[in-house]
């Protein structure tokens, strides 16, 4: 990780902003981007070494662009470990921030405040057999985090990632990262044995189909998967998506009898309420 990275001239579209870094922020260097759908783009940047967070919090993202930008949540889709930040966004044309954040290539500078929250993190949760991750499109972002994280494998004995899309061409994220993590050498083991990755549509033909709170409550998810209906002995739920998807499957969890926690009160379910535009 870099000593530093409050750089003096922030970088914009490939030449320097005129615009200063704010106080209380970093100014990171862009080091990848790659585009999945006209929707969707995953970057990553540089690390400060003195910033410290937990695995599925997440952080406010800005760019050099005005005297006073605008930020927005975005969770750290890297682990707490991992060297280099990465990010998982949507692209809205009108967005205040993501209608330029798109447009980012290597080398620009990318502002985020120092303080990371959120959650969605294992200390939320009381131990249990089971985790529930549920999100649809970029919620997947805070458990990219974790199911990265050795942590989440130590306090569960099964973790299923469900992820619910549109389209199948906005699953490829979530694919492509657990294809990758069964070869790693941190995690691999642990993904094998532990990880579950389950994935459904709603607006194309797929293996799967239908949101993910239908197939919670029809039974199906639990059928297709082998495994028993949630119940607060054993199982434990992380909750990330859009605000109808959170409402929904927050009363899922509870209809299920299981109980909202926080980070300082650890219980059976959590919800992440932060949003990009």
């Amino acid at each position: 990780m870099s000593e530093t990275l409050e750089i003096e001239t922030p970088i914009l579209a490939g030449k320097p902003s005129p615009f200063p870094v704010p106080a209380g922020c970093y100014a990171l260097t862009v080091q990848e981007v790659q585009h999945y759908t006209d929707n969707l783009f995953r970057f990553r940047v540089t690390r400060p070494m003195q910033f410290r967070f937990r695995s599925g919090e997440f952080v406010m993202i800005g760019l050099p662009n005005a005297e006073k930008p605008v930020f927005r949540a975005y969770s750290v889709a890297s682990p707490s470990w991992d060297e280099e930040l990465e990010f998982f966004s949507i692209k809205v044309p009108d967005g205040p921030l993501t209608e330029h954040l798109q447009k980012i290539q290597p080398g620009d500078t990318v502002l985020m405040r120092k303080k990371a929250t959120g959650t969605l993190v294992n200390d939320a949760l009381l131990p249990g057999k089971r985790v529930w991750m549920f999100s649809t499109g970029t919620g997947i972002a805070p458990f990219a985090s974790l199911i990265r994280d050795p942590e989440t494998y130590d306090k569960f004995d099964q973790v299923i990632l469900t992820h619910g899309c549109r389209t199948v061409a906005e699953l490829k994220y979530g694919e492509d990262l657990v294809a990758s993590l069964r070869d790693d050498p941190l995690v691999g083991e642990l993904v094998r044995d532990k990880l579950i990755h389950y994935t459904t549509v709603t607006r194309e033909d797929f293996v799967r189909q239908g949101r993910l709170t239908d197939l919670v409550v029809s039974g199906k998810l639990f059928d297709d998967l082998g495994l028993p209906r949630m119940g607060p002995e054993e199982d434990r739920g992380m909750i990330c998506g859009s605000m109808a998807m959170l409402k929904d499957t927050k009363e899922l969890c509870l209809s299920h009898g299981l109980e909202e926690g926080a980070n300082n009160k650890p219980a059976q379910f959590v919800v992440e309420r932060a949003f990009v535009d």
